[in-house]
């Protein structure tokens, strides 16, 4: 007889421990399908309070009393865990985007600690303070016809969350395709040389309104702060020529310059030299007048003494001539009376020896009246001494210096 069958009694185990069933002698055969199923409904239904739990009178009642008091702490941790799930702090520099069962809420959710139920709404965070960097590099042409590699950098910030996360798909993507496209745009209105030389300044100032013009018609919430070219070069197989141009028109720029430096220096003094010029023919010419004019009025005054005395004039006019002449030389005349005994003194190469031995120069040597008189005393006094009886007198005539 089966262990499962009515008539065992209990002589056969039963391996689902029911003792309803058994084996005959040593022999143990399969366990039967549908007994092993109605007895693992009966566990479920009495876990969760159903009426297999009953079978067992007394028993059963308690153990579907407890089964449910299980059920709802289970029911109390779940709601427990799913409020504490909807616990999320904000940053100071991110705000945050709520949509409920994908419809967006009115408020921003500002800084702090925030709750909202989980997986009905949904919290988008964005951080409106970091300043967001992207990079391009591209080869473009130009209005010329020239092709020129570039390289630009984009800051950027996020200004409006609520556009940023809903209204373009990607933003990220779209501001890159903004931004080729306005790179190009406005490199191809540009000639090669000024995007190559002092023209990048101002490429980067257009490029970074048009771009911003575009994020504005799409609604992307971003705003563009910075444009920068990197770098802008011409392709490689010409670059050696683009780098002596480069340096020509440094050369160019270092010389005027130079010019200008040196214009700078020179005009000035250019300038304080005629200057000086101007004043001193001024002086000279007011000299010149004003010597004018007092030798014509000292010719008056001799015309007026003239002809109160013309004798008189006329010998003081001439040996003030002569003394003027024999002042301006080194000559020395000396008149003696009652013979030609002479003695010869050159007096002229006495006063051209004294010589400036440092610059090798021959000033004259200067003597007054006194020192020609004694000078001519002493000769007077050797020529008498050397005719003997024979007195002469000797007169000399001063020389002024």
């Amino acid at each position: 007889m089966a262990w499962n069958e009515p008539g065992n009694k209990g002589n056969d185990n039963d391996p689902w421990g029911n003792g309803g069933g058994g084996r005959r002698g040593n022999d143990q055969g399969p366990p039967d399908i549908d007994e092993l199923i109605r007895n693992l409904s009966k566990k479920f239904n009495a876990l969760f309070g159903g009426k297999g739990g009953q079978s067992g009178g007394s028993g059963g009642s308690g153990g579907a009393g407890v089964s449910a008091g299980m059920l709802g702490g289970l029911v109390v941790l779940a709601a427990v865990v799913w409020a504490a799930m909807g616990f999320y702090t904000v940053d100071e520099a991110e705000r945050g985007v709520v949509l409920r069962f994908g419809v967006l809420q009115n408020e921003v959710v500002m800084p702090g600690l925030r709750w909202n139920p989980p997986i009905i709404d949904e919290v988008q965070k964005v951080n409106i303070s970091r300043v967001n960097t992207r990079s391009y590099s591209n080869d473009m042409l130009t209005t010329d016809e020239n092709i020129v590699t570039v390289s630009i950098s984009v800051q950027y910030i996020v200004l409006d969350p609520v556009r940023f996360v809903l209204q373009v798909r990607d933003p990220q993507r779209g501001l890159d395709q903004a931004v080729e496209s306005a790179v190009r745009h406005v490199v191809g209105g540009t000639t090669m040389d000024r995007v190559l030389t002092q023209g990048r300044a101002d490429v980067a100032a257009e490029v970074r309104e048009r771009t911003q013009s575009y994020m504005e018609t799409y609604q992307t919430g971003i705003q563009v702060t910075q444009v920068n070219v990197e770098n802008a070069q011409p392709p490689v197989a010409v670059q050696a020529a683009f780098d002596d141009v480069i340096r020509a028109r440094e050369d160019e720029q270092r010389a005027q310059n130079q010019a200008l430096a040196y214009a700078n220096r020179v005009i000035p003094e250019a300038r304080g030299e005629a200057q000086r010029i101007i004043e001193q023919a001024n002086a000279y010419r007011d000299e010149v007048i004003a010597r004018a004019e007092g030798e014509a009025f000292r010719f008056e005054q001799l015309l007026t003494e003239y002809e109160k005395a013309p004798s008189v004039m006329r010998e003081r006019l001439y040996i003030d001539a002569i003394q003027e002449v024999l002042s301006n030389t080194s000559k020395v005349l000396i008149d003696v009376e009652g013979g030609n005994n002479m003695m010869f003194l050159p007096l002229d190469r006495l006063l051209s020896e004294a010589s400036d031995t440092t610059t090798g120069a021959t000033p004259r040597l200067q003597l007054n009246s006194q020192q020609i008189r004694d000078l001519a005393d002493q000769v007077s006094r050797e020529i008498n001494s050397q005719s003997g009886s024979d007195r002469a007198r000797v007169q000399s005539v001063p020389v002024r210096r």
